[in-house]
């Protein structure tokens, strides 16, 4: 892999261009790190009002119809839908894993296969996660693991 790096004071908007022969799982994160520097998510705890860092965030679940959001020491509710999260996190290396929990492929410490094809993950915070059969596939394909 090579890097250029240009600087000149009369470029007005950074900009940032990538050239390969295929989009590899190693680029794919490449990208997502990058969407993930300014991407925030507004949920809240408490009464108060909070924006999240994406890049904090370890996963998002949907329980009784409500989401809540994840970091590695806290837990607060999004008052979106968990479509609507994934929508707006899907760039940013967060994942579908079941019907009802998205992950960041980031904070992904340890995966386990299980019966019947499915994948536990255990998580940086030490949380594990069951993957369904229907999402393994391309959680492995994304992470680039056979």
């Amino acid at each position: 892999m090579k890097i250029w790096i240009n600087v000149d004071e009369n470029i007005e908007d950074t900009e940032i261009a990538i050239s390969c022969s295929r989009l590899t799982p190693e680029i794919e994160k490449i990208l997502a790190m990058l969407r993930i520097l300014d991407s925030q998510l507004v949920a809240e705890k408490d009464g108060e009002t909070y924006l999240l860092d994406v890049s904090k965030i370890v996963y998002v679940e949907a329980v009784d119809r409500k989401t809540f959001v994840y970091t590695c020491d806290d837990c607060f509710e999004s008052g979106l839908k968990l479509y609507e999260v994934e929508g707006r996190l899907g760039e940013c290396g967060f994942l579908r894993v079941s019907k009802s929990c998205l992950v960041s492929l980031r904070h992904i410490r340890a995966l386990k296969a299980e019966f019947d094809r499915k994948i536990r993950i255990t998580l940086e915070n030490g949380e594990q996660i069951m993957v369904s059969r229907q999402y393994a596939e391309e959680l492995k394909r994304k992470l680039g693991v056979k």
